[in-house]
């Protein structure tokens, strides 16, 4: 089990149903390591747990066919946010795979014991190679957009030493320059993967995913300090990935970061961890670098052109924080500290957010789930973009099946909620899970049918 998960199962023992509230996942896995799931948390094993491109989606229909599909609004050019967001329906994230990395640096295992080919990383968590014939398999069952989380410094420019003696991975230069430049095979791979996607008639979400978060490999940090020492990489990497997909189409959206924290890497809300359990200018140096991230992201997206210039671009929260929970008024923060960047486009920006509520309780949950909704439309989609929650599951450990029943009818209560309250939802990456991938079949086929009822109806 994964430092988060404890962190999260202690939260949830004397702070009910706190939402994304969690710590961080990159795992430190060896070869042979098993860890404990979590169901539908993001975890280095989660074995608990359309659109064609001319046409956009969703109605109040319950079949789950392209009949239901939206009509672009905007004639001249992309379909806007709010559209994109009914068309997408219901989603899935492709974890443990093409975000995959070390992690530690005293145990880089990857970059220290494997010929560090695209396949050893996207691997390196336990998933296969990754096929086509999944998203047929999604796209089938009524799913409509697949989030593809991507971390990028493994593939940069680092030199990875290791003067250690022995069988230790520890990265001797750790404070090397990363660089600036990707890799050409590891784009290729990730591109090769975005068009398994879009093939399937599913839209598709790329994000920079473990360059953020709680590890020491992270980088990127809710800090104006770290902003300004690293925004020149941050803008090269998103320069070269909007360059690669610049001609793609509406299905395509990108996610300019993760679960960003700050330099005390605190979940729930900035400066949670720092000493008090609140320092004001930590806080206020994270919010304010989150906005500024949020805003190059978008500025240097919009300057490579061509679809790019009206594409949807999302941006989350502080840490992904949900807001949910009452035990400490801060909660909210990442919530109301959170701007809307600004941007040419008019109406093509979503915000993110990640829930992982307990499910011991269900009637908690469910009331749970009507604040956390409330709270995302007071606070997020009243500022001018829609929402989505870009990862959800539980936090219960084995909550899937210890609680399977509560589990079954969260999922389906919280779809319903959220398509009510037009906010899309993927789940972490559950429901087809190790070689379940590689048939393709979903090894938790209960929780694919109570997600689909609760977008499409019984």
């Amino acid at each position: 089990m994964t430092t988060k998960h404890l962190f999260l199962l202690a939260c949830g023992l004397v702070m009910l149903n706190f939402g994304a509230c969690k710590d961080d996942d990159a795992p430190e896995k060896d070869d042979d390591t098993e860890t404990e799931s979590v169901v539908g948390t993001e975890t280095d094993d989660d074995s608990n747990s359309e659109t064609d491109s001319d046409s956009n989606t969703n109605s109040d229909s319950n079949s789950n066919s392209d009949s239901d599909i939206v009509t672009n609004p905007d004639e001249e050019g992309f379909e806007k946010a709010a559209t994109a967001v009914k068309n997408m329906r219901i989603g899935w994230n492709l974890g443990n795979t093409l975000e995959s990395n070390s992690g530690n640096i005293e145990h880089m295992w990857i970059e220290r014991w494997t010929d560090r080919t695209p396949a050893d990383y996207e691997t390196a968590w336990g998933q296969p190679i990754t096929q086509p014939e999944l998203f047929k398999l999604l796209k089938e069952s009524g799913f409509g957009v697949v989030r593809v989380p991507v971390t990028w410094y493994p593939h940069l420019e680092a030199d990875f030493q290791f003067d250690c003696p022995g069988d230790q991975a520890i990265w001797a230069n750790p404070d090397t320059d990363l660089g600036k430049q990707i890799d050409r095979v590891w784009l290729d791979r990730v591109h090769e993967v975005v068009d398994y996607v879009l093939d399937a008639g599913l839209y598709c979400i790329v994000n920079i995913h473990h360059d953020t978060g709680a590890e020491k490999t992270a980088w990127l940090v809710a800090d104006e300090q770290v902003y300004e020492r690293e925004r020149e990489r941050f803008e090269a990497i998103w320069t070269q990935i909007a360059e690669e997909f610049k001609d793609y189409d509406h299905r395509l959206l990108f996610e300019g970061y993760n679960e960003m924290l700050d330099s005390y890497d605190s979940w729930c809300f900035a400066s949670f961890a720092a000493p008090g359990n609140y320092n004001a200018a930590t806080a206020t140096s994270a919010y304010n670098a989150i906005n500024s991230y949020a805003q190059s992201f978008v500025d240097v997206v919009r300057a490579t052109g061509g679809n790019n210039s009206e594409r949807n671009l999302v941006v989350s929260t502080y840490g992904a924080c949900s807001g949910s929970g009452n035990w400490n008024a801060h909660l909210v923060d990442p919530l109301t500290q959170m701007a809307l960047p600004n941007d040419p486009a008019d109406d093509h920006l979503i915000f993110e957010v990640h829930y992982y509520p307990t499910v011991d309780n269900l009637a908690a949950t469910k009331r749970d789930v009507d604040e956390s909704v409330g709270l995302w439309t007071q606070h997020l989609a009243s500022k001018g973009a829609p929402v989505i929650v870009g990862e959800w599951g539980t936090s219960t450990e084995n909550g899937y099946d210890t609680y399977r029943s509560n589990m079954l009818a969260f999922a389906q209560y919280f779809v319903e909620q959220t398509k009510a309250a037009g906010i899309g939802t993927l789940y972490w990456m559950g429901l087809s899970d190790g070689e379940a991938r590689t048939v393709p079949e979903f090894n938790q086929p209960d929780l694919v049918e109570a997600i689909v009822k609760g977008y499409y109806g019984e």
